[in-house]
């Protein structure tokens, strides 16, 4: 076997690895329909958090959430209350799986993303950072 074959599956593996790390169930998260997240919205009771990025979200976002982008989650922390259930979303349900990974790691156990991000709510958006 030559060098060059060993290093090709070895690249193979660690892509594949890393793939698998991104799309992954996340332990303990909740995945919610989009019916599922109007429900808990209107009781009120729950911190809505975007992770996308801020040109992500002035372009459209669901009213009433709060973008916190996934790049900086970990120097947002002191703004996300640990007594609320957490519902995360993204673009497509990625980048808020990553960071339900963050925050279960700081101790957040009451956390739920919207399954397939905000591509999949119909409902009305809400333009611009506020």
């Amino acid at each position: 076997m030559d060098i060059s074959y060993l290093i090709n599956i070895l690249l193979f593996v660690l892509v594949g690895w890393f793939v698998y790390k991104r799309i992954a169930p996340v332990k303990n998260l909740r995945n919610l329909t989009e019916a599922q997240l109007r429900e808990k919205f209107e009781r009120g009771a729950s911190t809505l958090i975007d992770v996308r990025e801020t040109h992500e979200f002035s372009s459209g976002h669901i009213p009433d959430a709060v973008n916190i982008p996934l790049s900086k989650l970990k120097q947002r922390l002191k703004e996300i209350p640990n007594d609320k259930e957490l519902i995360l979303y993204c673009q497509s349900g990625i980048r808020s799986k990553q960071a339900a990974r963050i925050l279960q790691k700081q101790n957040y156990t009451d956390v739920s993303h919207l399954s397939g991000g905000i591509s999949s709510w119909s409902g009305q958006k809400k333009s611009g950072l506020g």
